[in-house]
């Protein structure tokens, strides 16, 4: 990290920023998107792009993910952004600096009442007339579905045990069928990485901390992505296993927050079920991609395990691995059976 530190003081420097010369405090390697730097004593979070998960050039990952700071900002849950240092020789990706939050991790199951307000409130949001940057498509199931499917292709050669490979290509064919249907839920503003390891839990509220893959599309992914054992078991720290009872309960205090409730009931389950293949897709495609050598430059998607430290890259590989072993990938199928017929 020192050389990181180096980079961001002189990228400081640079741009003439007020805390150029503030002590630089580099946090633990926790994410594998994203280092975090402190800018001691000022009350702001430096975060540094390891790659962009959008697949963006450089300046336009910046700019996008400092446009989801922005478009959630009025919602009261996530930091305040408060400047953007470009991408450039010191830093080839820039950085956002960003309000730090101080806070402590979720703490599952206890929190999620307040993970589930902060996402109500993120989703009660009016949709703005100008939309871009951010990912606004016309059919936002079809763009979800599309995002699955090239995750899939990583399928084979991720070298899945077969049940979980069957349970996997039964759900994408009941995607398929769900897709073909012309029925659709409403779109607002959703976080799209909602699981709890990117929540802190600041005064009893809890904050989004991290922000990049913001789109407009259906919320009822964000509750699926807080709540499925794919998402609640990823990060260390707030680690846990939800009960079927938990999930229903929290799906509705969402429901009850958002209002038009009817509107949204049928969809919890379906958009539950494309959530975690986006997720358990995800995991194939890390499985096959973090073994090869990091990109050059600044621009792009890159999941080379050579961005991030040993010991996360091992986190991730386990968890990976569970999510993608035939017990992993049963336990949420069943789950899903489960809720679908407590929805009738």
């Amino acid at each position: 990290m020192d050389a990181l530190t180096e980079a961001l003081r002189t990228a400081l420097r640079a741009q003439h920023s007020p805390w150029a010369d503030a002590p630089i405090a580099p946090l633990a390697d926790a994410g594998l998107a994203h280092a975090h730097l402190r800018l001691v004593g000022t009350g702001v979070l430096a975060r540094v792009p390891k790659q962009s998960q959008l697949d963006l050039p450089a300046a336009a990952n910046l700019a996008y993910q400092a446009a989801c700071f922005e478009r959630a900002a009025p919602s009261g849950h996530v930091p305040r952004l408060h400047g953007m240092l470009p991408p450039g020789d010191a830093l080839p990706r820039g950085a956002l600096l960003v309000e730090e939050i101080v806070g402590r991790p979720a703490r599952m199951p206890q929190d999620l009442p307040a993970i589930v307000d902060a996402l109500a409130a993120i989703h009660a949001l009016p949709l703005p007339a100008q939309r871009a940057p951010l990912l606004d498509a016309p059919d936002p199931l079809a763009l979800l579905h599309a995002e699955i499917e090239a995750q899939a292709v990583h399928l084979d050669a991720a070298a899945l045990d077969a049940s979980s490979r069957r349970a996997i290509d039964a759900q994408r064919r009941r995607f398929e069928a769900l897709l073909a249907a012309p029925a659709r839920p409403g779109r607002r503003l959703i976080a799209f990485d909602a699981h709890p390891g990117n929540f802190l839990l600041h005064d009893g509220r809890a904050v989004l901390v991290d922000l990049e893959k913001a789109r407009y599309s259906h919320p009822p992914l964000d509750l699926a992505h807080a709540t499925l054992y794919t998402s609640t078991t990823w990060d260390r720290a707030s680690a846990a296993v939800l009960g079927v009872d938990e999930v229903a309960a929290a799906g509705a205090r969402w429901l009850a927050r958002v209002g038009d409730a009817p509107a949204w009931q049928t969809w919890l389950v379906p958009l539950r079920a494309a959530m975690w293949l986006w997720s358990v897709t995800w995991c194939a495609k890390w499985r096959v991609l973090s073994g090869r050598a990091a990109r050059a430059g600044g621009d792009g998607e890159d999941w080379s395990a050579a961005h991030s430290d040993a010991a996360l890259v091992a986190h991730v590989r386990e968890r990976v691995d569970d999510y993608l072993s035939g017990a992993g990938v049963a336990r949420v199928v069943d789950e899903l059976a489960q809720l679908a017929r407590r929805a009738g």
